[in-house]
């Protein structure tokens, strides 16, 4: 069974403007996001600043988001780690706070070989009874989860059920599928591959998109899901302008800051991350411009 289909969010942590994260703001994104139809939330991920975050907030953020969305959609903490012991920690405590899964980033900078992979990803899972979504994105980590691993975890570990695949190389994703005998659920990790994923057997996406167009996102994905590829193909590349503006500096600089052209006032983000070049921003409001999207 799915986690979910369709298109899940992976939300910002607005903050103050002393970097405090603002749980206020948080609740009223988590609102927004599931009135405009946002099919499951993704909190502490990449894109909601996790690795800036200190291990009390990274859980304080998670028990505020399963409190406020109280079981109406899925809620998909990020929980991975580096290290082995400290994802452990993080896994258990979101599954004591009510978490619906997980999402597991791969070791990033000290990485791990395949096999290291499999044991680390086994010992988390070993852990919790939480369904578990690994997350490949070797452009961010340097370890690339390779196919034979993925299928080889998901046949062996009860609990790991599918993967996020942000490799970008659908060559490799076609691989994984063609392999994995119906046994892994997939999500796209890239806005501008929903479709192509979809294609291969996907289950939908864990969204950037989904923070400033919910409704774009989701019917992406649902369409396809619903048959109507043609439709679902022409929203993808309608979209292409605004996910290319979204990714122009590292994520989550462009996304906070369309947010906050917004209107949405989500606050800073914390150092290393800081504010965009002026071109790149003028080029994200162009797009946001050109979607239909109000800005200030």
């Amino acid at each position: 069974m799915s986690v979910f289909k369709g298109a899940g969010v992976a939300i910002v942590t607005p903050m103050y403007d002393n970097e405090e994260v603002n749980y206020d703001k948080l609740g009223e994104l988590l609102e927004e996001q599931i009135a405009r139809g946002t099919d499951a939330i993704i909190i502490c991920g990449t894109t909601g600043e996790a690795s800036t975050l200190t291990h009390e907030e990274h859980l304080a953020v998670i028990k505020y988001a399963v409190e406020k969305v109280n079981h109406r959609v899925p809620v998909i903490a990020g929980t991975g780690s580096n290290a082995t012991d400290t994802a452990i920690y993080l896994s258990t405590e979101a599954e004591k706070y009510g978490a619906d899964a997980l999402l597991l980033v791969t070791p990033y900078y000290n990485k791990a070989t395949q096999k290291g992979l499999k044991l680390h990803f086994s010992k988390i899972a070993e852990s919790v009874k939480l369904p578990i979504i690994l997350y490949n994105v070797p452009s961010r980590t340097g370890c690339n989860l390779q196919p034979e691993t993925i299928v080889w975890l998901a046949e062996h570990v009860e609990n790991i059920v599918g993967v996020k695949e942000a490799s970008g190389n659908i060559s490799q994703v076609a691989k994984l599928m063609s392999i994995a005998k119906g046994n892994v659920e997939l999500y796209s990790g890239n806005d501008d591959q929903i479709v192509p994923i979809m294609a291969l057997g996907g289950s939908g996406v864990i969204s950037v998109l989904s923070n400033v167009a919910p409704e774009l996102a989701h019917d992406i994905a649902t369409t396809y899901l619903e048959g109507d590829v043609k439709k679902s193909c022409k929203l993808q590349l309608q979209a292409i302008e605004l996910i290319d503006a979204l990714f122009c500096e590292v994520n989550p600089i462009p996304v906070k800051t369309a947010l906050n052209l917004m209107g949405k006032e989500v606050g800073p983000l914390r150092a290393p991350l800081c504010t965009m070049e002026a071109a790149n921003e003028e080029k994200l409001r162009k797009a946001l411009v050109n979607s239909g999207i109000a800005v200030k």
